[in-house]
């Protein structure tokens, strides 16, 4: 240290600032905005095209296939979409518990995840539609790889698609659908860049590909089957009874099999090669949240949730059994077999082209008033089962899209007011958001195969005849039963208790930014 002509100590030279390390820059991100490249957002839209393909298809067709192609009778057909629906709802916690505690790799925390389902998602969808040479054990069959689709696959109850869901109040630790592709897909998404605005144009680039995937999955796999089902099946039947399955039938079903499974590979190899994940700043290195049992008792015990999830277990059951007894419908109890394809499009598109609409209505109008939009589909399916006629089939058709579409975005819109009223009342850790999401998610799919397997076993009691050209009265009673008594019963139980149910105070917009500053700190302390 040097001294002045005074006497005094000068004071030291100051070092240099340090200068910023160069940041390192990934493929398709900019280091200083977060900003993603239009590359990046469309090769992760085109991850979640594949699930969306095989689950329209199997949605709709599964059924038909599994009685009329493979010819098992109606209970074991029962048992196969039962087991099947019931093992996608016990892979949700075992999918968390094991992804939440995986480590990361070189690929990431969650791309193996995703690249490492993908080949036997893509082999237990072919098998599904597979028909082994032998019959003895066909139901056993279908149940295996139908237990093993759903639970490694396919998505869960979400909104159809409404790119502005991203920017909701939805916390990002809750993915809409807990399986081993599709938590790890999703959860990407927070992966991907810090920027919230990025995040939220990813998030509707994989939105919009999944609705396509919707669409797609439904027109490709009715084309190619379509001329397994055609009034010709029947032309040369003379006698009553099932009708010989035909080599051209199975070798039909096979192709569309074919064509779906090698999507998934297609899609995840470009998925890899085009989005690379980020470190997560956010991971907790100490300290735990509530457990999953202490936050499910304390979710339970909040009457708005309880009563939001009640109300949607009746109608999302109602949709399901709705799309799932069309195709049959159609086959079986109405003289609409050729026209199956055209009203499978008609509500698909009906139901992606009516989303934003409610989307609007929701935020002009209210999500209470949004609800009787529901309603809207009940006396169509009935004047359906009574007059089965081409040109009320296909304003069934439209209508029942329209409600479809907001019976699926009503309850995404709803859960988030719901857990920031809870949030105002109660002061907890990290976890409780994801407990609300993903056991809504459970129940969901456990009313849906109770609904399914229960009208299923009907069809057995009524008599019907698996393979058979026509089917006996009762069988066609049951069927205008199921579409349209059924989905009207169970439409105005769950509207019902939504409209008795207090509506949830919406926070304000002070409120909501306390509220995520509350969430933001819990995680970075947990």
């Amino acid at each position: 240290m040097e001294e002045s002509p005074e006497g005094t100590p000068a004071p030291a030279a100051e070092a240099p600032p340090p200068q910023p390390e160069a940041p390192t820059s990934e493929p398709g991100l900019d280091s200083r905005t977060g900003r993603l490249s239009f590359c990046v957002k469309l090769c992760y839209g085109i991850g979640g095209v594949p699930n969306q393909v095989a689950s329209s298809a199997t949605a709709f067709y599964l059924q038909l296939f599994l009685l009329d192609v493979a010819q098992i009778p109606a209970a074991q057909v029962s048992f196969v979409l039962f087991g099947g629906k019931v093992s996608g709802a016990a892979a949700d916690p075992v999918a968390g518990f094991l992804i939440n505690r995986s480590r990361r790799t070189g690929s990431g925390r969650l791309m193996p995840w995703v690249l490492g389902c993908t080949p036997f998602i893509a082999l237990a969808y072919f098998f599904l539609w597979f028909l082994p040479p032998f019959t003895s054990l066909r139901g056993l069959w279908y149940a295996t790889f139908y237990c093993l689709f759903q639970g490694l696959a396919t998505p869960g109850t979400r909104a159809c698609g409404s790119p502005s869901l991203g920017k909701s109040r939805r916390p990002p630790s809750a993915p809409p659908a807990p399986q081993f592709f599709q938590v790890p897909y999703t959860a990407l998404t927070m992966l991907l860049t810090a920027s919230p605005r990025e995040r939220d144009s990813a998030t509707a680039y994989r939105i919009t590909m999944e609705m396509a995937g919707t669409l797609v999955g439904a027109a490709v796999h009715g084309l190619i089957v379509s001329g397994a089902h055609g009034a010709h099946r029947c032309e040369d039947a003379a006698l009553p009874g099932p009708v010989a399955v035909s080599p051209d039938a199975t070798r039909l079903y096979s192709i569309a099999a074919a064509v779906v499974a090698v999507i998934y590979p297609a899609c995840s190899c470009l998925l890899r090669l085009g989005v690379k994940e980020r470190p997560d700043p956010s991971t907790p290195v100490s300290g735990q949240g509530l457990s999953f049992l202490a936050g499910l008792s304390l979710t339970a015990r909040h009457p708005p949730y309880l009563k939001l999830v009640i109300s949607f277990l009746f109608i999302s059951a109602a949709i399901q059994v709705e799309q799932s007894y069309l195709v049959l419908f159609c086959t079986h109890a109405s003289r609409l077999h050729d026209h199956v394809q055209s009203l499978v499009l008609t509500i698909l598109v009906s139901a992606v082209l009516s989303t934003p609409l409610w989307e609007w209505v929701l935020h002009r109008f209210g999500k209470r008033t949004s609800a009787f939009g529901i309603f809207v589909m009940v006396p169509f399916v009935i004047l359906l089962a009574v007059v089965p006629t081409a040109p009320v089939a296909y304003v069934v058709a439209f209508v029942s899209g329209v409600s479809i579409a907001v019976s699926l975005l009503l309850p995404w819109s709803m859960l988030p007011d719901v857990v920031d009223e809870f949030q105002l009342h109660h002061q907890h850790g990290p976890g409780l958001e994801t407990i609300f999401y993903s056991s809504y998610v459970f129940f969901t799919k456990l009313s849906g195969a109770g609904a399914l397997g229960i009208s299923t076993l009907s069809l057995e009691f009524a008599g019907y005849e698996a393979g058979a050209c026509k089917q006996a009265e009762q069988v066609v009673v049951t069927l205008k039963v199921l579409i349209g008594a059924v989905p009207t019963c169970m439409i105005l139980t769950g509207l019902c208790i939504l409209m008795v149910s207090p509506t949830p105070k919406v926070p304000s917009q002070d409120t909501s930014r306390k509220l995520s500053l509350r969430r933001t700190t819990s995680y970075s302390m947990a």
